[in-house]
């Protein structure tokens, strides 16, 4: 197979990075990109440069905005004695977008793998304490999914607030979710009906 030229492979390989980009997929997306009018191939470049200092992590949720506190974080009309715990933005995205529930969020930044190195020191315990200690919060939802990472990190959760917060209840979503998946695979109606039908720990 001929050799790309230099430049172009340097693209590929970055596309390559991305997850579920393969060689193929990536050289295709570059080639792509060579069609497009250079003012265009111009300001996607420019959009990229300036994605880490455009987006921020909101203070409170710890989620991506573009202000902080973000709109979740600020909207009047949330409901501020529901706080649920996800993994990541995207499981935040995906449980939004299901349109089921009107609560607050705290975004752990992971679930706990000893394996991968990850404890307790590693996610956003200290934040959800803190939170928790404001005194607004009367129910605790745990849509972290039902992996064995997602387990150990709910059965922690559940632990320290049965502890020092023994007055919020502890909810997890339905196992209507399969089990071994991640929040942000779920189909938006095996959410709802998880979301609907949750249960105390």
């Amino acid at each position: 197979m001929q050799r790309l030229p230099a430049p172009l492979q340097k693209i590929v390989d970055q596309f390559s990075a991305l997850p579920g980009v393969g060689p193929k997929s990536a050289l295709r997306m570059a080639l792509t990109l060579l069609k497009w009018p250079e003012e265009s191939v111009r300001a996607f470049g420019r959009d990229i440069e300036g994605l880490r200092s455009a987006l921020h992590i909101c203070s409170r949720c710890c989620g991506l905005a573009d202000i902080d506190p973000c709109p979740l974080c600020t909207d009047p009309k949330r409901n501020a004695e529901q706080l649920c715990l996800v993994s990541e933005w995207d499981s935040l995205m995906v449980m939004e977008e299901s349109g089921v529930y009107r609560g607050r969020y705290l975004i752990l930044g992971g679930l706990l793998s000893p394996l991968d190195g990850i404890d307790a020191r590693s996610l956003e315990i200290g934040r959800l304490e803190s939170i928790l200690r404001e005194g607004q919060v009367r129910e605790v939802i745990l849509a972290l999914g039902s992996t064995m990472e997602a387990e150990a990190t709910g059965t922690y959760v559940n632990s320290l607030l049965t502890r020092a917060f023994p007055q919020i209840s502890v909810t997890r979503l339905a196992q209507g979710i399969p089990l071994g998946s991640e929040i942000k695979y779920v189909d938006r109606e095996t959410l709802k009906q998880s979301l609907k039908y949750r249960h105390s720990l």
